[in-house]
């Protein structure tokens, strides 16, 4: 669901459905009526006015399709998860501590598509794009919706834990932490296209830190997280700090004989993302490289959580 949610983004395709219709959206256009009519609403949109002015039908179905698929996904999880769910719960087969976790992880499903739906309304009004910071919400509270389901799984499977000292614990978390904080910088440049400039590593022109690092038409504040060049230089550096941090983990727990193997996963799996961003960069994020590198992201989270979940004081 979230290298789709990324080639619907990288595609430009999240605006070609114009309505949100929770059940009848689930049926795409049948016949040439219901193509035109989609059609004829997007026209109406401001990214077609500004940006795709003249565009066919054809090359609509194109964009259409992945806005499509990233919503019946979304659909197929929810129906997947909540029939066995209350089939379980009728049964009784459900423990009281159970139900209400998840009860819970389906409530927390159904925001993040109406938070979908809220990103999505953004660039539907005066812009032809998404804003970054609803973006940077939708993808951040689907990280929060897998570590959930992760956290939870692990907890049913019955995994060994492995007793260390807090500090390591705590070094999990911390790895966590950074992971998500990572990530998060990257949606913001996918926001705003930031990947399209300095295509070049490891320098941003002619030095670490690009010229036009600071804008003085915008604060402090959004000059963080709305400044092209900023906001890549940050991804850049959470990105190279995040590798600090899981190597240093990793050579820590490698001490601990049980937890060898998660040691390497979790060195494979932050030397494979770090590869992919610097290629994706250089490229000048082509789609397949582009989603495989939001794939390659949760690859590393679920390492990271992997290792933590098994730890305890």
């Amino acid at each position: 669901m979230v290298v789709i949610g990324g080639i619907t983004r990288l595609t430009e395709s999240g605006l070609s459905i114009t309505e949100w219709k929770p059940l009848g959206g689930a049926i795409p256009p049948l016949n040439a009526a219901d193509w035109e009519e989609q059609f004829r609403l997007y026209r109406e949109s401001p990214q077609y006015i500004h940006v795709n002015a003249g565009m066919s039908l054809e090359e609509f179905k194109g964009i259409f399709w992945w806005e499509w698929i990233h919503r019946f996904w979304g659909r197929l999880i929810g129906f997947v998860f909540l029939i066995p769910l209350l089939a379980f719960w009728i049964r009784g087969k459900l423990s009281r501590g159970l139900a209400a976790p998840l009860f819970g992880l389906f409530v927390l499903g159904g925001l993040q598509g109406a938070l979908g739906w809220y990103m999505v309304v953004s660039g539907l009004n005066d812009v032809p794009w998404v804003s970054p910071y609803r973006l940077a919400a939708h993808l951040g509270l689907a990280l929060v919706l897998y570590v959930a389901c992760f956290w939870l799984g692990v907890r049913l499977w019955g995994t060994q834990r492995v007793t260390v000292q807090l500090k390591l614990k705590i070094g999990s978390h911390s790895v966590l932490a950074l992971i998500f904080v990572t990530i998060l910088a990257g949606a913001f440049v996918a926001g705003l296209d930031a990947g399209m400039i300095y295509n070049e590593f490891p320098k941003m022109g002619d030095g670490l830190v690009p010229p036009d690092y600071r804008n003085p038409a915008l604060s402090w504040f959004s000059n963080i997280f709305e400044n092209h060049a900023a906001v890549q230089f940050h991804h850049r550096v959470l990105a190279t700090l995040t590798v600090l941090g899981v190597v240093a983990f990793a050579l820590r727990i490698w001490r601990v004989p049980a937890l060898r193997g998660g040691a390497i996963c979790l060195l494979a799996a932050v030397a494979l993302q770090y590869c992919l961003g610097i290629m994706t960069l250089l490229a000048q994020v082509p789609v397949s490289l582009g989603a495989t590198h939001q794939g390659g992201a949760v690859v590393l989270l679920t390492a990271a959580l992997w290792v933590a979940t098994r730890l305890k004081r």
